[in-house]
C-alpha cells in the first residue's frame, strides 16, 4: 500500500511517518518515543510531503502529486496552525487549512484513496462546563478554529475526522519544549490556569491514527491522552519531570496575559473520547505517561535550583 502524508515536517508529520514504518530525515538523529522495537512493520510504501514539496493550497501542485503517486490513503496533517499569526491572516489560513483540504479531498477521490484529516479542538467555543463529544456542535472563536471546521466540511463522506488537543512531540515547538528551556532559567514562571484541555503526545496520536485511517473507518473521533489539566499544572509537571523546582511556576488567568493574545483561546478544550470509546477502540494512555515518555525522548535533564 502506498500512503501519502502531508505536513510530514511537522509535530505530528513527522511521528505518523515513522509510524507507518517510514523514515524520518532530520538533518540528525531520529528521536524515537516508541521504544527500543520501533512503531512497528511497515504498513507500505511512505511519502510524506511538506509546504515545500506540495503547498496544499496549490491545487495543480496536489493533484499533480497525488496523481503520480496514486497513494490507496492520504493522511492530512498539513496545516497553518500559527494560531495568533491567523487572526491577521484569514486568507493564508483559510487558503492552508480550508481550501488546502479541499484540493486533497478532491485529489482523494480521483484516485480511490481514503483521506484521514486532522483538525482540532479549536472547533469549540470552550464554554461547555463538560467535555466534548464528537457530536456536540461546534462554534469556533478564532480564525484557526474556523478555518480547521471548514477544513472537515470540505471532508467528504467517509473521512476520518480526527480532531485532538494540546499537540506535544519531539518534532517542532510545543509547550513542554517551551518549558523545559525555560526550566533552565532562573526566577519564577506564569501560565494561565484558567483553560483547561487535555496534552496529546505525537507518538500515541499517530499510532490511533494509523489505525483508525488503515482501516479506513469513517466519521469523526476525538483522539487525545487521557486526563485533563491546565498549562500551569503542565509546566508544573514537565519541570518535576527533569528534577526542577515545580514551585517556580505561577498560576495566571488569560486575562493576566501581557501582552494579550490576538486568537481568543477555548477556557474548556476538553475532548471527550466517546467515538473511540463506544466503537470498543483502545484509547490513550493518560498524559502524564506520555509526558515522561517525551522528555526521556528529548534526552533533557536540569539540575534543580
Amino acid at each position: 500500500m502506498k500512503i501519502l502524508v502531508t505536513g510530514a515536517g511537522g509535530q505530528l508529520g513527522a511521528d505518523l511517518v515513522c509510524a507507518f514504518g517510514g523514515v524520518v530525515p532530520t538533518g540528525g538523529r531520529r528521536r524515537s518515543l516508541y521504544g527500543p522495537e520501533g512503531p512497528g512493520p511497515s504498513a507500505g510504501e511512505v511519502i510524506g510531503t511538506d509546504h515545500a514539496t506540495m503547498p496544499v493550497e496549490d491545487r495543480d501542485a496536489v493533484l499533480g502529486t497525488v496523481m503520480s503517486v496514486r497513494p490507496q490513503l492520504i493522511v492530512h496533517a498539513a496545516a497553518y496552525t500559527a494560531v495568533d499569526a491567523c487572526e491577521s491572516e484569514p486568507v493564508t489560513a483559510f487558503s492552508v487549512n480550508a481550501l488546502g483540504t479541499r484540493h486533497l479531498a478532491e485529489a482523494a477521490e480521483a484516485v480511490g484513496a481514503h483521506l484521514a484529516y486532522i483538525s482540532t479542538d479549536y472547533v469549540f467555543d470552550g464554554r461547555s462546563p463538560h467535555p466534548y463529544s464528537e457530536w456536540d456542535r461546534p462554534n469556533p472563536l478564532s480564525v484557526y478554529g474556523k478555518s480547521k471546521l471548514a477544513g472537515e466540511r470540505e471532508c467528504r463522506p467517509g473521512t476520518t475526522i480526527v480532531r485532538t488537543s494540546w499537540v506535544c512531540g519531539a518534532h517542532g515547538a510545543n509547550m513542554v519544549k517551551t518549558a523545559l528551556r525555560l526550566a533552565a532559567g532562573d526566577g519564577p514562571l506564569r501560565f494561565v490556569d484558567d483553560q483547561h484541555g487535555s496534552p496529546t503526545f505525537t507518538a500515541d496520536l499517530a499510532a490511533a491514527v494509523v489505525t483508525l485511517a488503515t482501516d479506513r473507518v469513517p466519521g469523526v473521533f476525538h483522539v487525545t491522552n487521557q486526563g485533563s489539566t491546565t498549562w500551569f499544572e503542565l509546566v508544573r509537571s514537565v519541570l518535576a519531570a527533569v528534577g526542577a523546582d515545580p514551585s517556580r511556576v505561577e498560576p495566571i488567568t488569560t486575562a493576566e496575559l501581557s501582552p494579550a493574545r490576538p486568537a481568543p483561546r477555548p477556557a474548556n478544550s476538553v475532548l471527550e473520547n466517546r467515538a473511540l470509546k463506544m466503537s470498543g477502540r483502545p484509547l490513550l494512555p493518560d498524559w502524564h505517561d506520555g509526558l515522561t515518555r517525551l522528555v526521556d525522548a528529548l534526552g533533557v535533564a536540569v539540575e534543580p535550583s
